[in-house]
């Protein structure tokens, strides 16, 4: 599959398909710091081990991509155990910040973190268990069917705001909760962009300001065009996707146990269905469970 998504990514670079001023090395930059960060999600969740702490694992994922030469971020890393993993008892933007939650045997985990390497972001989230647990598989399947959605209504050029609508749809037939709608503004996903290397990048509560600078811009001009680069279940959401690349990460929650994934979908103005919305990377740890519980 990856050799599918690279190929597009050739094309894309010649064709009139491509995300507006994104071409083939544009992509590859992207796929190589989304690549980047699932590598550091699956290394620092191997060392996980009871008795650590949110706060350890958040310190553990910034060594580990500030050794591999990021330097900025879209946000610093979030790491969230137990319960914490379903945004329980969420309320303020303050929750979402480490805490000294201990990781227990059979507890959830999520590792939360938006590199950007050499001006490319990403955006990525990683679910996972330390040991055994039947109902944190579940959830892990159950997400599969969400990125199918989404890449298909995506492709039919349903409004973001009814898309949204589709996936709480699913989570109900699923029977869960929509845990995404605790973020700000309810989002399930952003449009992420290029970003200029400087040599000290200063952030405000974890984000990154060339970051929130560029997603302000694009807030404005989304509001003169009538789009925006927020995904959510509101009125301003209410416009066809609009081309270029959109961290998504349906969250699902049961009963204290939440999941989710994050990463990039490639959204073009070309009027192939196949070519006109495509995930950046077939090859990443969710996608590969989802082929081997298909393929068993």
């Amino acid at each position: 599959m990856a050799a599918v998504v690279a190929g597009r990514v050739e094309r894309r670079g010649h064709g009139p398909g491509r995300p507006a001023g994104i071409g083939a090395d544009g992509l590859r930059g992207f796929r190589a710091v989304q690549r980047l960060a699932y590598t550091c999600a699956e290394e620092v969740a191997a060392q996980l081990a009871p008795g650590m702490t949110e706060r350890d694992a958040t310190r553990m994922q910034r060594e580990w991509l500030r050794g591999h030469g990021v330097r900025d971020w879209f946000h610093l890393p979030f790491a969230w155990f137990g319960d914490r993993t379903a945004f329980t008892g969420f309320r303020v933007p303050l929750q979402f910040f480490p805490t000294g939650r201990r990781l227990e045997p059979g507890m959830p985990f999520i590792l939360d973190m938006a590199p950007i390497h050499q001006g490319f972001t990403a955006d990525i989230g990683y679910s996972g268990c330390l040991g055994l647990n039947p109902l944190h598989d579940r959830l892990l399947a159950d997400l599969g069917p969400h990125r199918e959605l989404i890449l298909r209504e995506v492709r039919e050029r349903r409004p973001l705001r009814e898309i949204y609508e589709d996936v709480d749809r699913l989570m109900a037939r699923q029977g869960y909760a929509n845990r995404h709608r605790a973020y700000p503004f309810g989002v399930i996903a952003h449009k992420v962009d290029r970003v200029r290397q400087r040599r000290w990048s200063p952030h405000v509560l974890g984000f990154g300001t060339q970051s929130l600078k560029g997603l302000a811009s694009d807030a404005v001009h989304g509001h003169r065009e009538g789009w925006s680069p927020l995904w959510s279940p509101y009125r301003f959401s209410d416009h066809p996707p609009r081309p270029g690349l959109w961290a998504v990460e349906p969250h699902l929650g049961f009963r204290g146990t939440g999941a989710k994934f994050e990463e990039l979908l490639v959204v073009t103005d070309s009027r192939d269905p196949e070519e006109s919305a495509f995930w950046l990377d077939d090859d990443l740890p969710h996608v590969r469970r989802r082929q081997e519980e298909k393929a068993a």
